[in-house]
């Protein structure tokens, strides 16, 4: 007999009272909307995977103060960014420990919370999946038996009847002849365990309808276009009829992209009469209800000559993608494309798999599973590397890409500037040379790791960009990217100062509101300074053209022998010069007293129109991706012997960027991912039994703060310019965080002989490795997950 569990709303796990946050929480504060603010709360689901059996809300609604409860029969359209898979509210099947049931808005958060208890739902309870690798074989039980009939992006591949949302294949060469080149042939599997963003401010909206069925929505979102299209899509409604309007952001580092709480808000607000609705999640709801990194777990077979050279490699990556992959099946496609990390390897095996699992749902998050691979490929590199009693960096000299080499997917690689950034990385952290350790019973160990990342994008994303001058040659530049405290407004500025020729005083750029912004995919991929600065400077180039026009014809000279510099039109034929102020919006007066130009506006955009579509059984094509970012740290750490504690005292990081737009951005860039890649290394997991989170605070869920970061990072620019790239550039924001696992655990290995196989490298870890390992006979330790 199938088991049923009725369970009210008093017995849900509660969340903590909301604490006061900043950014847009701040700006969409209760005094915005006065007492007219409704609260919204939202009732979860307390079991990983089960049948949702009976459901009444009516005491609920019945509450005095509560004026709105919806569940998922009200609203039940799917949403998701890249496959369609994903209920607002769960409609007849709950799939993860959180998930939402019903939502309610009152008068008070009070109310609110009384309400939820007061909601009954009986459950018939359902087997889960607990394990990728096992929710991917054909005895696991399915949680989504429709995924036959959701909507996909043609890039993605579903396997209908299994739990497998996207399989992306890698065949390159000839396997037999790479294993038979090989001196040596080494396999292995490592594991990569979820994290949470932890972005300083949590997931906040609020959203409101008016009388013409307008829709407003005033959310912390890194995809405020992306979030239009998705929610209109999924409740039914017009894009027309929803704005979105995104004010600073307090941190997102992927967490607030795409759609997790916001279509709740909206499908709320629209049946509140015209009040707005505030949801905002607690700390506790934002460490497993919105997205979390995906798990992994990687089986890594590679081959290599006496000599280092890399002659096969055979990886397969099972992603642990959570209840939902519409985010999560774009990751496993770039892992795929990227799978044999930066090096040229002709012969190449690779099976990339997003497995839908009862666990927190997986989705973007700062490197978009590039660290997750690096951490398994960068270790076996220098375990082999040891066995053949190499050099772990000119192993990785030897086969790095560089320009002119074939990558895994048959694109030739454009200029790197890799095997420069290995190589002053090495010389940086002082490869070779020996340290002193800081006490007798302490060791020290000098660690490095490689890597590349490409923009993970469908091959059409858009970005437009404009540039309205003003009466005093000032002007407003007008964009959709978000500003999380990445740098985005401050780049946007320089560019079009620059592609305009004035002052960068001159410049202010909007934050975005869909209504009124151009348009911009999403905040995302490291990819808007090479891509939203492609479209400023052609909006910077139009306005500068209009302008230069109207002068030369008032002039009488050619605008080619014309130019702006510093807020002024100059001519190099005449030598005369006048300053856009007043000229920009009122036009210039002719000698005869007529008169030219008018309000400037200059409008510009981009979308890369040349990545070609790759082979759905082999990954093969002539351009997977519009290019890689490459680079490599270097490490050095102090083991306690006594205790296993791990200390990370210096990291080099080097990177290819292009051309450094802003160098001092650059470094922070490169900086603050080093610490953060430290943070998930060593100290970051979600623990979860059977589906459910054992450790969603701060009290048990560490992060690395100042006390923690290395007293000295280095930070090395490499410049090989990208050709399509605003003044040669590429983008950095993720790319700082990849190799910073690995680089500490081959450290780690170098100092004190032990090989951990899972994230993250704690004390208790190295400790017992240490303990098990035959020190005297040289022999290592391997720790698998506790």
């Amino acid at each position: 007999m199938k088991k049923k569990t009725t369970i009210v709303g008093k017995d849900f796990p509660r969340v903590e009272s909301r604490a006061k946050v900043t950014g847009a929480a701040q700006y969409v504060d209760d005094i915005q909307f006065g007492p007219n603010l409704l609260h919204a709360r939202l009732l979860r689901s307390p079991i990983p995977h089960g049948l949702i059996k009976r459901l009444d809300t009516s005491k609920a609604a019945a509450l005095p103060g509560v004026r709105v409860v919806v569940t998922g029969k009200d609203y039940p359209g799917l949403t998701g960014l890249y496959l369609s898979d994903r209920p607002i509210f769960a409609v007849d099947r709950v799939r993860f420990v959180g998930e939402p049931v019903v939502g309610v808005a009152a008068e008070t958060e009070e109310i609110a919370e009384q309400a939820l208890d007061l909601i009954e739902v009986e459950y018939e309870p359902l087997p889960g999946v607990f394990d990728p690798e096992y929710g991917a074989g054909p005895d696991a039980p399915l949680i989504h038996p429709d995924l036959a009939n959701y909507a996909v992006a043609p890039f993605v591949f579903p396997q209908a009847g299994s739990n497998v949302s996207n399989h992306f294949k890698v065949r390159k060469g000839n396997m037999d002849e790479g294993w038979a080149q090989a001196d040596l042939i080494y396999e292995h599997t490592y594991r990569v365990p979820h994290v949470q963003h932890v972005p300083l401010e949590t997931h906040v909206d609020v959203a409101q309808m008016d009388g013409n069925g307008k829709i407003t929505l005033w959310a912390s979102s890194q995809s405020p276009f992306a979030q239009r299209n998705l929610i209109a899509k999924a409740l039914g409604i017009s894009h027309g009829m929803l704005r979105v309007i995104t004010p600073y952001v307090g941190g997102g580092f992927g967490a607030k992209a795409g759609v997790s709480v916001e279509g709740a808000c909206v499908a709320l607000a629209m049946k509140a009469k015209g009040r707005p609705v505030k949801l905002c999640m607690s700390r506790k709801e934002e460490f497993y209800t919105t997205f979390v990194r995906q798990g992994l777990i990687a089986k890594i077979k590679m081959g290599m000559t006496n000599e280092g050279r890399i002659t096969a490699m055979q990886n397969t990556y099972y992603w642990d993608g959570g209840a939902y992959t519409e985010y999560g099946v774009n990751i496993t496609r770039a892992a795929g494309y990227s799978s044999t990390g930066p090096y040229n390897v002709p012969n190449v095996h690779a099976d990339s798999l997003c497995v839908y699992t009862n666990h927190p749902i997986g989705g973007a998050m700062r490197g978009f599973g590039m660290p997750e691979i690096h951490w398994a490929i960068e270790q076996h590199i220098d375990r082999m590397a040891q066995q053949l009693q190499l050099d772990p960096v000119q192993v990785r000299l030897t086969n790095c890409l560089r320009g002119g080499d074939v990558t895994v997917t048959g694109m030739v690689m454009h200029p790197t500037g890799l095997a420069e950034c290995i190589q002053k990385a090495a010389d940086a952290i002082g490869w070779g040379k020996p340290s002193r350790p800081s006490a007798p019973h302490k060791r020290r160990g000098k660690g490095i790791a490689a890597m590349w990342k490409a923009p993970a994008m469908p091959p059409n994303p858009g970005s437009s960009a404009t540039i309205r001058m003003n009466e005093d040659g000032t002007c407003s530049v007008g964009i959709g990217g978000v500003d999380m405290g990445q740098g985005t407004l401050t780049i946007a500025a320089q560019l079009a100062a620059e592609g305009l020729g004035v002052p960068i005083e001159w410049v202010r750029v909007n934050t975005v509101d869909t209504d009124y912004s151009p348009y911009e995919w999403q905040t995302v991929a490291s990819r808007l300074t090479w891509s939203m600065g492609n479209a400023i400077l052609n909006a910077a180039r139009e306005a500068k053209q209009q302008i230069l026009e109207a002068v030369a014809d008032a002039w009488n000279e050619k605008p080619d022998d014309m130019d702006i510099i510093e807020g002024k039109v100059v001519s190099y034929a005449t030598e005369r010069e006048m300053s856009l102020k007043n000229i920009a919006v009122y036009g210039i007066q002719k000698p005869d007293g007529t008169w030219v130009g008018g309000p400037v506006v200059g409008k510009g955009k981009f979308m890369p129109t040349y990545v070609t579509p790759l082979d759905k059984e082999t990954g093969q094509g002539p351009r997977a991706v519009v290019h890689f970012t490459t680079g490599a740290q270097a490490v050095e750490v102090e083991v306690d012997t006594e205790t296993g504690e791990v200390q990370v005292l210096r990291i080099v990081a080097a990177f290819d960027v292009g051309h450094a737009i802003n160098p001092d951005m650059v470094r922070t860039q490169m900086e603050g991912g080093a610490v953060q890649g430290m943070s998930t290394a060593m100290l970051e997991q979600i623990i979860l039994k059977e589906g459910k989170p054992l450790n969603p605070t701060f009290t048990d869920y560490r992060i690395a703060t100042a006390v923690d970061a290395p007293p000295d990072i280095e930070t090395i620019i490499v410049e090989v310019p990208q050709d399509d790239g605003p003044f040669g550039a590429r983008g950095i924001g993720e790319h700082a965080m990849v190799p910073t696992a690995p680089a500490i655990a081959n450290a780690v290995r170098a100092a004190v002989g032990v090989e951990i196989d899972s994230m993250p490298i704690t004390s208790e870890k190295v400790w017992l490795a240490m303990q098990s390992s035959d020190r005297a006979s040289g022999s290592k330790a391997v720790v698998s997950p506790l």
